[in-house]
């Protein structure tokens, strides 16, 4: 690291000395220290809202052009997905992209026997609400009671469900990925909203 970059003050032109700020000193070794299409990735990789190349390019110090060529390379990828603002196209993180990043987290932290496990309780859970509220999906439950107040029992009780369902598509994931990883294919369950059915899936 040059001293240059390191330092807090640089001489100004009168041949005294400037105050730089640290966000400043930070975003320039940043740039030292990584390519273009590093800084694209991390970028878009908290990019949750659309965002334009442009507004992607001055975030991450490089052209437009750039920005939009590194782009395209990660949405080929499946990284990314786009949608359109008039004649401007935007960029954000791709929901597979989010789903697999969580995925892989959970295979770190859980065995596969234990993320098995985790599936076939989640999968009763909902059968268990489904059978008691003669309904099939959180939505249909909501409708069906007419739940506005997230705050009652009821209110609750939803929020859980969709949070469950949530929970067990990841780490329905998270299986699909470590099975691949030993195999070469990737096998999962073609499933509903709330896992239920199943063919095998081998890409």
């Amino acid at each position: 690291m040059s001293e240059e970059m390191s330092s807090p003050h640089r001489m100004s032109p009168d041949g005294g000395t400037e105050h730089r700020d640290v966000n400043d000193i930070v975003e320039e070794e940043w740039v030292e220290e990584t390519t273009p299409f590093e800084r694209v990735y991390e970028i878009i990789r908290r990019a949750y809202d659309p965002a334009s190349a442009a507004e992607i390019a001055d975030r991450t110090r490089v052209s437009p052009t750039t920005a939009r060529k590194h782009l395209r390379t990660l949405e080929s990828a499946g990284e990314v997905t786009t949608s359109q603002d008039g004649q401007t196209t935007r960029y954000r993180r791709s929901e597979t992209a989010i789903v697999t990043e969580h995925a892989q987290s959970l295979l770190a932290e859980r065995t596969p026997e234990e993320i098995a496990s985790g599936i076939a309780d989640m999968k009763a859970q909902i059968q268990e609400w489904r059978e008691e509220y003669d309904v099939d999906s959180p939505e249909e439950f909501a409708r069906e009671l007419d739940i506005d107040d997230v705050d009652s029992d009821y209110g609750a009780l939803l929020t859980e469900w969709q949070t469950t369902r949530r929970n067990l598509a990841l780490a329905q994931a998270a299986l699909a990925i470590g099975e691949a990883s030993h195999t070469g294919h990737l096998t999962g369950r073609d499933t509903d909203d709330d896992g239920n059915g199943g063919t095998s899936i081998v890409v």
